[in-house]
């Protein structure tokens, strides 16, 4: 057996790997998207496609990455030591479509012991629509390129041919190579780092040591859960719309705990839809997978033993496992958000004390126009005035934390470098006034964003989301966080409410988005609330 020094001396050098890994993206990727907003992920799978270590970054994205290896796997049972794979496809074990996973293998002698992991969200990635969301899909088609496991090496040199494929059918090819570039070279950082650990501790000891890490953190979380009272418990969560015929559409949850074991059915869920809020099968697995998260203790090891007392039921042909070929791009906020909300529903029932309000939708802007700085044209992704975070047993929801499913792990970045780089200029990004949900701990509160836009002639927006009419849950009496309300203020133009899901809406050259972000559901019983912090939230303007 290993010791246990050694084995915790490994478990932390693995995760400032993930760490080193994140760091690096973070410096060399060109897109706004990544350099400033941070959506990427950083991931060490083992060769049996378990996850063993990841740094703090996008939830939603690593659940789903042990899915991915595991589709790669099939494809290329046997990697060359040397190159590097990519996939993006939401049904063999990606995200969604603007997700890129690069793959580098990392061996001990000939034997494949890991996988450095990195998942990026690139800024486009080509279909129908700029900035990659299309509320208009009917199809994955209409959603952008799609690609399965394949090699973009051969033999270690980069396939020319195939990256130049690649960047001729997105709409910005150079931030698209240079953001490529950048996974790929945290992928290869990791590989290196790995390798200095597998020559130092040696492969045995470094496999026996996993074995130890990934065994503690299943006690830990069977501990955890065995603490909850047993029983089966129901829940729910509501979407707005699909963007087409259907409104008001129902995740369901049935949770049956016994013992150490918990079982997640979300069979009973709605039927697929005709939109793009449909979630692929390693995008729901992944949503239960952080719900489960989100009930255990902030410092147990998020690796694969963490979740081995889950066992999760799906129906395909539902909004939580979609038949091949739907749209499914929003799904990483929606409908993971409403899985993550629905399970934690029914597990307040168990586990009152470590539930928590429910965290604000999701409603995103996509600006595609022309900078008359330098006449180039750009897309901009609106990651700023985030929703609120829900309250919970140990306090207030944080304030525009940002939405379930990112765990505050994506950033809204600084204001002035947004204007500097693009033709924007924030008149207000402040707190938003009475958008928490009231309770003992009220949620967090969304934010209040005038944004006003000067491009060159008329800017495309493109909205895509939801919580425009269902707002973050409240938990244990807690009241619901308000819903968003986004308004065109247009020169000479009456105020015109923009949708969840809309595409190509002229935004004119001095226009102003006003953003009025959801905040967090409440949690508790609202008359519980000490009055000393109502005063506190009215000092301050917030109420």
């Amino acid at each position: 057996m290993t010791d246990p020094i050694t084995i915790a001396v490994l478990q932390n050098r693995l995760n400032a790997i993930a760490e080193e890994m994140g760091e690096a993206m973070l410096r060399t990727a060109y897109s706004q998207i990544l350099n400033s907003s941070r959506d990427f992920s950083i991931a060490l799978i083992d060769a049996n496609c378990r996850l063993v270590a990841q740094a703090d970054h996008i939830p939603v994205h690593v659940g789903a990455m042990p899915w991915a290896a595991k589709a790669l796997s099939e494809r290329f049972p046997n990697p060359a030591p040397d190159d590097v794979y990519l996939l993006n496809d939401p049904y063999r074990g990606g995200s969604h479509l603007p997700d890129l996973t690069v793959f580098v293998p990392v061996f001990a002698g000939p034997v494949l012991m890991f996988w450095s992991v990195v998942r990026a969200h690139h800024s486009d990635i080509g279909g129908a629509t700029h900035g990659a969301y299309n509320p208009a899909a009917t199809e994955i088609w209409h959603e952008g390129l799609r690609l399965p496991p394949m090699r973009l090496t051969e033999n270690g040199v980069l396939r020319e041919d195939l990256l130049e494929m690649l960047a001729l059918n997105v709409r910005h090819p150079r931030d698209f190579r240079g953001d490529l570039a950048a996974q790929i070279g945290s992928a290869r950082l990791g590989q290196q780092r790995l390798a200095t650990v597998i020559r130092e501790f040696g492969a045995e000891t470094l496999s026996a040591s996993i074995e130890a890490m990934l065994d503690a953190a299943e006690r830990h979380a069977r501990q955890i859960v065995s603490d909850w009272a047993d029983g089966e418990y129901l829940g729910e969560a509501v979407l707005d719309d699909d963007g087409f015929d259907k409104t008001n559409i129902v995740i369901r949850a049935r949770v049956i705990k016994q013992g150490s074991d918990l079982t997640i059915d979300l069979a009973e869920s709605d039927p697929q839809v005709t939109g793009f809020i449909n979630s692929s099968h390693a995008n729901t697995q992944s949503a239960v997978a952080m719900a489960f998260a989100f009930l255990l203790d902030p410092d147990i090891a998020k690796n694969e033993g963490a979740f081995r007392p889950l066992t999760v039921k799906l129906r395909e042909g539902t909004i939580v496992w979609a038949r091949e070929g739907a749209p499914v791009t929003m799904c990483t906020s929606h409908c993971s958000n409403e899985v993550i909300e629905a399970i934690i529903v029914a597990l307040a029932q168990a586990c009152p004390d470590r539930a928590m309000g429910g965290w604000g939708r999701r409603l995103r802007i996509a600006l595609n126009g022309t900078d008359p700085r330098t006449g180039r044209r750009f897309i901009w992704h609106m990651f700023q005035a985030r929703p609120g975070g829900g309250g919970s047993a140990a306090g207030n929801g944080y304030s525009t934390i940002g939405e379930w499913h990112s765990a505050g792990g994506i950033k809204f970045g600084s204001i002035e470098v947004a204007e500097s780089r693009f033709p924007l200029v924030f008149e207000t990004h402040e707190y938003r006034p009475g958008s928490a949900g009231e309770g003992r701990y009220r949620g967090g509160y969304g934010g209040d964003m005038r944004l006003r836009v000067e491009s060159e002639g008329v800017t495309n927006a493109n909205t895509a989301g939801e919580g425009v009419v269902h707002g973050a849950r409240g938990i244990g009496g807690g009241k619901d966080g308000a819903p968003h309300d986004y308004t065109l203020l247009a020169p000479n133009t009456a105020p015109r409410k923009l949708k969840s899901k809309e595409i190509n809406v002229p935004v004119p050259s001095g226009s102003v988005i006003h953003v009025l972000s959801g905040g967090g559901g409440g949690w508790g019983d609202p008359t519980e609330r000490d009055p000393a912090a109502r005063d506190a939230d009215a000092a301050e303007g917030l109420t």
